[in-house]
């Protein structure tokens, strides 16, 4: 997860944190903003749904990184 968007977006990135939680629970905001939670949805992520979540929020016009 963190590979993906780091990978693709880290030109637009200024600071990237993961912080552990306690019991399993995931969550994943950006900017104060939860945009995924494992303890809500009682599920994990499906592979590429954290990343999709960062592209909607982001902007569909935010370009990938290319280096």
């Amino acid at each position: 997860m963190a590979d993906d968007i780091l990978s693709n977006y880290q030109h637009v990135i200024k600071t990237f944190a993961l912080i552990t939680g306690s019991g399993g629970a995931f969550e994943f905001k950006i900017n104060g903003e939860l945009l995924y939670s494992k303890k809500t949805l009682k599920r994990h992520a499906n592979p590429g749904e954290i990343l999709s979540l960062f592209e909607a929020y982001v902007g569909p016009g935010t370009p990938r990184f290319e280096g």
